[in-house]
Order: structure tokens, then C-alpha cells, then sequence
């Protein structure tokens, strides 16, 4: 399947999905999203949860992408990392964290989901604790545990998802906690940069 059509079904994916939510998605809905048939739809993917992964792997894709910075200071590299996840690039008018929502809600009734949540739990874990254990090795941050400061990142940025999908609390609420936290075990201050 040519990269084009592909990002059709995953963009129609997002919208049927954000609309009808998980339990009323079905291959025609995302076809009416979309200039794509249903039955162009069922040639590229045999079931709705095969094009769901593929929407998950899409998504890791993008995040991972997102995470990525050229910087070689681990304070801005830190820093990009939590624009990344607590002030995202992309409006999120579309509805795209409900559509994720709907699918981690999911997780513990399909495998496939629950590994592709694990790999983007997985991903964003191993950036931050990469990130951390630099910026103690070059001085930068106090002495502590990398995985765990990545766990705790981690885990407020789930958080933050939730209480924007299910509360309306813009994620920046979380993110002024989560800086309060990293001051608590780094002695950094965000968006401190390399003038610290």
C-alpha cells in the first residue's frame, strides 16, 4: 500500500474513532471518514484490530519522532522531552487523545494493544532514564536513580492524558507538578538550559 492511502486510513482511523468511539468503529465508518472504501480498507487490513495496530504503530512512530532532539545537553534534551509530552506541536482539537484513550481502555481485553501501550511506555522510559543518566554523569543533575525518574515522568504524563480526557485539564497543569518533582530529585528547574 502506497504511504498516502496508508495515512488516509490511519487519519480516518483517528477521526471514526474520536466520533463513534471504540465500541461503534466499524471498517465502513472509517471509510466514510475517508475517499477510501470499505473494501480498499479490508484488502490492507484483514481486521479492525490489525488496522488498530497499525494506528498504534503510527502513533509510536510519530512519539518517538516527537522525543527526538539533537541536542547534546541533557537539560534541553529533558526539556524537549516534556514539550513533547505536555505541550504537544499539534492542536488537539481533533480528539486524538480520546481516540487513544478509547484503545488503552481496551488494553486489558487485547494483547496487541496492551504490547503496543507497553512499547510506548517502553520508549519514552529508556529516552528519559538515557537523558537523566547523562545529565548526572556530566554534573548536570543530582545523583539518583534514572529508571525511576523516567517511571515518574512516565507515569505523570498517563496521568495527564487522563485528566485531559476525562477532566478537561489541560496538560500543563501536570506538567508544573511534574517540574516541581524533578527540581525535588535533579535540583533542575526546567527550561533552565545550558545557562544554569
Amino acid at each position: 500500500m502506497d504511504a498516502e492511502t496508508r495515512d488516509e486510513i490511519l487519519e480516518a482511523t483517528n477521526r471514526a474513532l474520536c466520533e463513534h468511539g471504540y465500541a461503534g468503529l466499524t471498517v465502513q465508518r472509517i471509510a466514510d471518514e475517508s475517499s477510501v472504501t470499505s473494501a480498499a480498507i479490508h484488502y490492507h487490513f484483514d481486521t479492525k484490530e490489525e488496522l488498530l495496530n497499525a494506528f498504534l504503530d503510527d502513533l509510536i512512530e510519530r512519539f518517538e519522532s516527537n522525543l527526538s532532539c539533537e541536542e547534546s545537553d541533557p537539560r534541553k534534551r529533558l526539556d524537549a522531552v516534556l514539550d513533547a509530552v505536555f505541550s504537544p506541536k499539534e492542536p488537539e482539537s481533533d480528539g486524538f487523545p480520546v481516540a487513544i484513550m478509547e484503545l488503552k481502555a481496551q488494553a486489558p481485553y487485547h494483547e496487541l494493544f496492551r504490547e503496543r501501550f507497553l512499547d510506548f511506555d517502553g520508549l519514552m522510559r529508556e529516552v528519559v532514564a538515557d537523558i537523566v543518566r547523562d545529565g548526572v554523569e556530566a554534573g548536570h543533575f543530582d545523583e539518583t536513580d534514572p529508571g525511576e525518574i523516567a517511571r515518574l515522568i512516565t507515569t505523570m504524563s498517563n496521568g495527564a492524558h487522563a485528566r485531559a480526557v476525562a477532566l478537561d485539564e489541560h496538560p500543563a497543569e501536570t506538567r508544573r507538578v511534574v517540574e516541581d518533582a524533578l527540581e525535588l530529585h535533579l535540583d533542575w528547574t526546567p527550561s533552565e538550559g545550558a545557562d544554569r
